[in-house]
């Protein structure tokens, strides 16, 4: 179970009602609800009669305390009318998988079983995660549900491209239930307190070469960074992600996205992205130096051919970009120090006319899962943070920005 303590959730408290209609891809509406409840979500389950002939609703029941239902008529202790019951009490109603059935009915306003009489009767929004056969899919009877659906404001995830139940290959796939997920904070986080704001991130450290297999970097591991970006997603925020050379999942719902390698080209890319942005979160490790030359072929072996490597600095990006930001944006550096840490990092707010940085100590947060870490305004205050999970930091970070005056 995850400690919510530690790792504030955004399904934190909230009520999801999960449908579940009759397709192979049902099974993974299980982890889907897995994951719901494991993040402090309350979950009420609908699953058609199709459903429940492929998962039985009582694998769902052994997950999750709430509802698991199946038909419009059996009586509920706690649901004098159960469509009506779980239609208001719903934060968001997601239906994964949706089928080609299902969706036409919501499209068409029927209410002959529990799901589509739920979905006619609440206000909540709606996600749909479609599964079908490509024809199915393509076909125009669905595709024009589709395009109802979309304009009465639903939500779809999905379908991916893959292999499908009948063996075939194909659009029409299920997305899988990291990406269902993603949507769905996505989807909650909406009109959050970041709604409407454009934020700017960078993450991980940049590769500076020395010839076609070697370079100079660091330990970053883009983690911080990562979790900025979707604390902010999940505040309402339309992001862009910058980052260099990282292994890790994008988070779901990127404005832009932007893969970069070297210092140079995070600068370009960094100074394209803030026009019109309402602040940036510098938590890239961008390297101060870079080889002087770099090799056009690979630099063997022999003796002394790394006696001496001359080193030039790289474009000082924060520097520039106070250069050139306008006025309203907002400025977040961030400053790895193995010794005087407050000291170090106070004095390059005041250099590099930051409005807020964070500092942390090396090498002890670099990769890691939690960080501890000091955050230093504009005004003097130095907030010392307990250790905790990068989520927790990226939610506090997130708190002092709203805070900043323009």
């Amino acid at each position: 179970m995850i400690d919510q303590a530690a790792h504030p959730s955004p399904f934190q408290d909230r009520r999801v009602l999960l449908g579940v209609a009759g397709s192979i891809a049902a099974f993974k509406a299980v982890s889907i609800l897995s994951v719901l409840v494991q993040e402090g979500a309350g979950v009420d389950v609908i699953l058609t009669e199709a459903a429940a002939k492929l998962v039985t609703p009582l694998t769902f029941q052994a997950i999750t305390a709430g509802s698991v239902l199946t038909d419009m008529f059996a009586p509920q202790p706690d649901a004098h009318i159960p469509h009506v019951t779980l239609a208001e009490r719903a934060d968001v109603l997601l239906i994964a998988p949706a089928t080609a059935h299902t969706m036409a009915k919501l499209s068409l306003g029927l209410a002959d079983n529990l799901l589509s009489a739920t979905a006619l009767s609440t206000s909540a929004p709606l996600l749909l995660a479609p599964a079908m056969e490509s024809g199915m899919w393509l076909h125009p009877a669905t595709q024009e549900h589709v395009a109802r659906l979309r304009e009465r404001g639903a939500t779809f995830v999905g379908p991916e491209s893959g292999h499908l139940a009948s063996g075939a290959s194909g659009v029409g796939r299920m997305a899988e239930p990291d990406v269902v997920l993603g949507a769905l904070r996505l989807l909650l986080g909406r009109n959050g307190p970041l709604a409407g704001k454009r934020i700017v991130v960078t993450a991980g450290g940049t590769r500076e070469p020395l010839d076609p297999v070697r370079f100079l970097g660091n330990h970053s591991s883009g983690r911080m960074g990562f979790a900025l970006a979707q604390a902010a997603l999940d505040q309402g925020a339309a992001v862009t992600l910058i980052a260099g050379p990282v292994s890790l999942p994008r988070p779901y719902g990127l404005r832009d996205y932007v893969s970069v390698t070297t210092a140079a080209q995070m600068a370009e890319a960094t100074l394209a992205a803030i026009a019109g942005a309402d602040a940036l979160l510098m938590a890239a490790a961008v390297a101060d130096f870079r080889p002087a030359n770099t090799a056009e072929q690979k630099i063997k072996k022999e003796k002394g051919a790394f006696t001496s490597l001359p080193l030039e600095r790289t474009s000082d990006i924060l520097a520039l970009v106070a250069r050139e930001k306008s006025p309203g944006l907002k400025v977040i550096g961030f400053a790895a120090e193995t010794s005087d840490l407050v000291a170090n990092a106070q004095d390059k707010l005041r250099r590099k006319a930051l409005d807020l940085i964070v500092a942390n100590p090396v090498p002890a947060t670099f990769g890691a899962g939690e960080s501890e870490v000091t955050l230093v305004d504009r005004a003097g205050k130095v907030t010392p943070l307990p250790r905790q999970s990068k989520r927790a930091v990226a939610l506090r970070i997130l708190e002092e920005v709203r805070r900043l005056e323009p």
